[in-house]
């Protein structure tokens, strides 16, 4: 499972605070806990300031740079604050997002050529969100098509349908997940991710929601997500599911993890 921490995002307030008055020693804090979780990647974003959302992105990414060499995944609306975290992120960097919009894969495709970079692709165009399973495949579908005829190699692709409020739509998630399945089903090599916590929004009892889903969205072929990684239940019920649905060579990795005391079960 490729994981990619969550935490150092400008929506979250306390983060936002933190961007804000260049506090480094929060930021710092929070990546080097995120590597420690165990992340193949950290997400950085920067979308909500954005007044001065470029010069912060940079410090951002240098900030977090001095503390960690885990690979980032920049996150952001804007494509000059991708183009200039790009420039100081170093290899292996994860672009997220492009869409099938046409101006957002207009403006963001260039960067994923120069940088040879692995890229989240959202599956929404300038029709807007899916709100049925069968156009959610359509549009996601049409957009890994696009981006491997335009020399995308399958496995930089990390297809996300969108994962959204079960709260305001309950019918949102089985349609996710059946979009999940049928996209590892037509293409077996790309990476399919999402946004784990988003299903929980406004709701109580979040992360019980969270681990269920991820758990669900695994069982279809999620095989990458963005997540809180110091959620400790969540990461031991990962190595679990993993395990469980084969993709644990005689349950290395979960043994490992157990005797590394990392294993948390609920009481």
């Amino acid at each position: 499972m490729i994981l990619i921490g969550e935490l150092l995002n400008s929506t979250r307030k306390r983060v936002r605070a933190a961007l804000e008055t260049r506090d480094a020693a929060f930021v710092q804090d929070l990546a080097r806990r995120q590597t420690d979780a165990g992340v193949h990647y950290i997400d950085v974003n920067t979308g909500a300031l954005l007044d001065h959302e470029v010069e912060c992105m940079q410090w951002l990414v240098r900030t977090v740079r001095e503390v960690t060499d885990r690979p980032l995944c920049i996150d952001s609306p804007n494509p000059e604050a991708l183009a200039a975290a790009l420039e100081l992120a170093g290899p292996g960097t994860l672009i997220n997002s492009i869409s099938a919009e046409a101006r957002r894969y207009e403006d963001v495709l260039p960067l994923v050529r120069k940088h040879q970079a692995p890229v989240i692709a959202l599956g929404m165009d300038d029709e807007g969100l899916p709100e049925d399973a069968d156009r959610g495949y359509a549009v996601l579908s049409q957009l890994i098509t696009r981006l491997e005829r335009d020399g995308v190699a399958p496995a930089n692709i990390f297809a996300d349908p969108l994962v959204r409020p079960a709260g305001a739509n309950t019918a949102i998630p089985p349609a996710v997940l059946d979009v999940i399945g049928r996209i590892r089903a037509a293409f077996p090599q790309v990476h399919i991710s999402g946004g784990i916590s988003n299903v929980s929004h406004g709701l109580p009892a979040r992360k019980l929601i969270n681990r269920t889903f991820l758990t669900l969205a695994m069982s279809r072929g999620l095989d990458a997500a963005i997540l809180d990684p110091l959620d400790t239940v969540l990461m031991s019920e990962i190595a679990a599911a993993e395990l469980l649905l084969g993709r644990d060579s005689f349950a290395m990795n979960f043994i490992s993890l157990y005797r590394a005391g990392r294993l948390e079960e609920k009481p």
